[in-house]
């Protein structure tokens, strides 16, 4: 009962911080998130792996799972977690914990000390700003691919994040597959989401 309380405690608090809210973690933090070596990487472009590239993801909601293509070919399986409305249709307003459905492409990747790392969708597109705008909303943004939050830094909880939805609309891997996707990622990729 206990470790139910627990867990239930750190999901609670997963959900209450989103994909990407406000983080208290400081500057002198040292778990592996630190984020200096990650942007040194991305300032040289050294971070992607060139015969590993892909040239496009395909994400289906419904069942939680994302495919990596390099011309034509599935190079990559991934399992994800999505926002908790994440398959009750696509996105429509920010705060609505839904996904966007859609044709995207990757638009720039980020290092963060909370959930590892991120690669930015282009996440509202015009249609998207055009149809919440008809609807007197805001369309939302900032949506992501990204890695597990810092007390999974280990993998150890992928199978408990994994069967459970907790982002604020993101697409959370675990860090081992985020590694992947980052070595294989370059800006302009693009990405589908299906229900």
């Amino acid at each position: 009962m206990k470790i139910k309380l627990v867990i239930g405690g750190i999901f609670g608090g997963l959900l209450l911080n989103g994909c990407f809210g406000p983080t208290s973690y400081g500057k002198l933090d040292k778990t592996p998130y630190m984020t200096k070596e990650c942007r040194k990487e991305l300032s040289r472009g050294t971070e992607i792996d060139h015969s590993k590239k892909i040239d496009k993801i395909i994400a289906y909601k419904g069942k939680r799972k994302m495919y990596a293509y390099k011309k034509g070919k599935v190079v990559g399986e991934y399992r994800f977690s999505l926002g908790k409305n994440g398959d009750k249709g696509n996105k429509v307003k920010a705060g609505d914990y839904r996904t966007p459905e859609g044709s995207y492409k990757i638009v720039r990747k980020k290092c963060d000390s909370r959930l590892y790392k991120s690669l930015l969708i282009s996440y509202p597109d015009a249609s998207d700003r055009a149809r919440a705008k008809s609807r007197g909303v805001r369309p939302g943004g900032y949506i992501t691919i990204h890695g597990q939050p810092k007390w999974n830094a280990d993998g150890r909880g992928d199978s408990y994040t994994l069967s459970n939805d907790w982002t604020e609309g993101c697409l959370a891997v675990p860090n081992a597959d985020m590694d992947e996707l980052w070595r294989a990622v370059e800006n302009g990729v693009q990405i589908e989401i299906h229900a």
